[in-house]
């Protein structure tokens, strides 16, 4: 049987990943996972998630299955924490499911989309987080693209609203709800009050991938628009995950949210997602989701999360702000500008598929063939040796021109 099967194409981060681990130069700088590192280049362990962990050890819980849904209790954190507190908002027309991190949430949506209309046409941006188009084709969905970055590296906003006045009433657009990956380019409150009153008009459903969440400009903040579309439109979807602003990347925690026009079409909806869950996976894995329980559940380890997260959040956007500011110093003062415009975790560079290979050839430093490069890994001291090499690969040009 595994002899007809033919060369499976790999996964190009994974690649990446590979190829840097083989590499024996010492300068060599890995930009090409979404981990968050602090100034030496380290993964820590939140001291909030440490706490959590150690209070759940200490009450040694039962480690029986949960159900299908997974964490009860987790899940109304997560639908509180996104939509915001209090009765008579969007969540009490909504229903969560606890899943394999963001992309299990991403899958299982897409899965719901898929048995509830066969085929459905759902729009992405252009470009896109790199696994948003395998995991919406594999459930059996129709991809199309809108336009979201300009030019001269900003929101391309007119691009996006014609492209998007094309979407049915039956479609469903796929919305970064913050800190868009891969490009760092966010809309502006107008542009995402244009979006909504799009989706209003035309009737689409918007479908929601939370991904980075407090590492922007500030937990409540980054969630504005997404509170916003849902006091906005009857029907949405939501992904979270919880591996970025809760360093829960191995611990694949995350939530997959419907708001529905009526309770008992949210009801059935979490009941297709259970069993859509059920041939996936079965149940998801618990400890993460309950050592997020335990931080949001606890006024002062939630306010020590937030805390934590804010510190990120800093060095995050300093160190863009210093890669801006060394471009500028190196003569590049153009792409700087767009640079520090951009949020969160990701930026793409300005550079070509060969000049990223030249980047990382010549440089060691690795970032993705499109340019995208995760701000977040960057340590402190490399900072300025990232802009050199940024800067001698623009000086130089791209003789095979084009991407």
């Amino acid at each position: 049987m595994l002899e007809l099967l033919p060369p499976p194409p790999t996964d190009p981060l994974w690649d990446l990943t590979y190829e840097f681990g083989t590499d024996e130069r010492l300068e060599r700088l890995n930009l090409v996972l979404g981990v968050y590192r602090d100034h030496t280049g380290s993964t820590p362990v939140m001291a909030a998630v440490r706490e959590a962990e150690i209070r759940l050890a200490e009450r040694s819980e039962s480690k029986e299955y949960r159900g299908l849904s997974g964490n009860e209790a987790f899940n109304q954190a997560l639908l509180t924490l996104v939509m915001g507190p209090g009765p008579g908002g969007p969540a009490d027309r909504a229903a969560a499911v606890q899943t394999v991190a963001g992309t299990g949430a991403l899958r299982l949506l897409a899965d719901l989309i898929c048995r509830t209309r066969p085929g459905t046409t759902v729009w992405i941006s252009d470009p896109a987080y790199v696994n948003h188009r395998p995991i919406l084709e594999a459930a059996g969905l129709e991809v199309r693209t809108y336009r979201w970055r300009a030019a001269d590296g900003g929101f391309d906003a007119s691009g996006m609203l014609h492209d998007l006045s094309g979407a049915r009433r039956e479609d469903v657009v796929l919305l970064q709800g913050c800190c868009h990956n891969p490009t760092g380019v966010d809309p502006s409150p107008q542009d995402w009050e244009a979006v909504a009153e799009l989706a209003v008009r035309d009737g689409w459903v918007p479908f929601v991938d939370l991904a980075y969440h407090g590492l922007g400009d500030g937990l409540d903040a980054d969630l504005r628009a997404t509170r916003m579309l849902a006091e906005r439109v009857p029907e949405m979807l939501i992904a979270v995950s919880c591996s970025k602003n809760f360093g829960l990347y191995s611990d694949r925690t995350g939530c997959a949210i419907v708001l529905g026009a009526s309770r008992q079409a949210v009801r059935h909806a979490e009941t297709a997602m259970q069993n859509a869950a059920r041939t996936l996976y079965s149940m998801p894995p618990e400890h993460g989701a309950a050592v997020v329980t335990t931080i949001l559940e606890d006024d002062v380890l939630r306010a020590a999360w937030r805390a934590e997260l804010d510190v990120m959040r800093g060095r995050i956007s300093a160190n863009r702000a210093e890669l801006a500011v060394c471009l500028t110093a190196l003569g590049h003062g153009a792409q700087a500008d767009a640079l520090a415009r951009q949020k969160g975790m990701f930026s793409m560079l300005p550079l070509t598929a060969h000049q990223m290979l030249r980047l990382r050839r010549e440089f060691a430093i690795y970032g993705t063939t499109a340019g995208r490069v995760n701000i977040a890994g960057i340590p402190a001291d490399r900072i300025a040796c990232l802009a050199q090499g940024i800067a001698q690969v623009l000086d130089t040009g791209d003789p095979l021109g084009g991407r």
